[in-house]
């Protein structure tokens, strides 16, 4: 025999069941939120199956606790303001928010729209039945993509001849024309025997040539010289540099004439290569002077006047012999 129903026991299970009717989704979950750009018209849309109206109000950086308006950033929650959707005969709520359309400038960041199914504020809501909708509004920017046009280099040195670099790669030697160069910053380095290394910065503008002279400082070389025996006077290309033994510094590279001078030995002259960057040896044996140069010598004019003289007695001794 069936009972007869408990209706005492029916209206709360009833209650409980209408109470939890309003339930509202987003496009995706809460966690995940939307992501969107400030100025872009975001939809929002979700169910409510008790209420024929739902109330949005947002919260989020530099806004007030208790939230605003969607539309108009100065309109408070908590004085009644609110964006009001009306729900269509399926329960389900449609808006869309156009960013670019509030009144106020929403800032960088992540907010939360709140849908309740009343006129209540973030500070009453533990009374009410309610859903929130995450929202990441990031700043617009703008990415331009150019083709760059390539730019031009013209490299000239003094003395010409140099070996040129691109930053790392070998070019060719100056005079040189490089064409198609990306547009930006190279270091140009010319090279040349017996000369110092240079290096540049060099700034390559698009679709333009950039015309760059290096002036190229020769390198010096040293000169050590050694004499047998010392003390003897050095002269380099005719200057006076001093006593032997010595050693000359900062001689422009190439070939100089060193002269070696000391009494008692013959005057030695030589020519020398100096090579940049070193210093190149100079050993010299001087030869003394022999005795028969080294003795003393008949007085100017007096060796033709004995042998004229003796000359004209044997011509006298035979004129008259005869």
């Amino acid at each position: 025999m069936n009972q007869p129903m408990n209706h005492s026991f029916i209206t709360p299970v009833i209650l409980l069941f209408l109470t939890g009717c309003l339930v509202l989704t987003s496009p995706v979950s809460a966690s995940a939120g939307i992501e969107a750009y400030y100025g872009d018209t975001i939809p929002l849309q979700g169910y409510s199956y008790s209420s024929p109206t739902v109330y949005l109000f947002l919260t989020g950086p530099n806004l007030p606790v208790n939230g605003v308006a969607l539309n108009d950033l100065s309109a408070r929650a908590d004085q009644g303001h609110f964006t009001v959707v009306s729900v269509d005969d399926n329960d389900h709520w449609v808006y869309k928010w156009a960013t670019n359309m509030i009144n106020g400038r929403l800032d960088e960041g992540t907010y939360t729209v709140w849908v309740v199914n009343r006129p209540a504020d973030r500070s009453r809501l533990p009374a009410d039945e309610y859903t929130t909708i995450s929202v990441r509004l990031n700043s617009p920017g703008i990415t331009i993509n150019t083709r760059s046009i390539p730019g031009t280099l013209e490299l000239n040195t003094t003395p010409e001849g140099a070996s040129v670099l691109l930053g790392e790669n070998y070019q060719g030697s100056t005079p040189l024309t490089i064409d198609g160069i990306d547009p930006g910053t190279y270091t140009v380095t010319f090279s040349r025997f017996g000369y110092s290394r240079l290096s540049l910065p060099v700034r390559v503008a698009a679709g333009k040539i950039t015309a760059v002279t290096g002036t190229l400082i020769p390198l010096n070389g040293s000169l050590g010289i050694t004499t047998s025996p010392s003390g003897a006077r050095i002269l380099l290309d005719s200057a006076d540099q001093g006593t032997s033994p010595v050693t000359l510094t900062n001689i422009s590279a190439g070939n100089h004439t060193l002269t070696v001078i000391k009494e008692g030995y013959i005057t030695t002259e030589q020519r020398v290569l100096i090579l940049p960057g070193q210093t190149t040896p100079a050993a010299v044996l001087l030869d003394p002077l022999s005795s028969s140069t080294s003795g003393k010598l008949p007085l100017s004019g007096q060796g033709p006047a004995i042998a004229l003289a003796g000359l004209t007695v044997i011509l006298m001794l035979r004129r008259y012999s005869g």
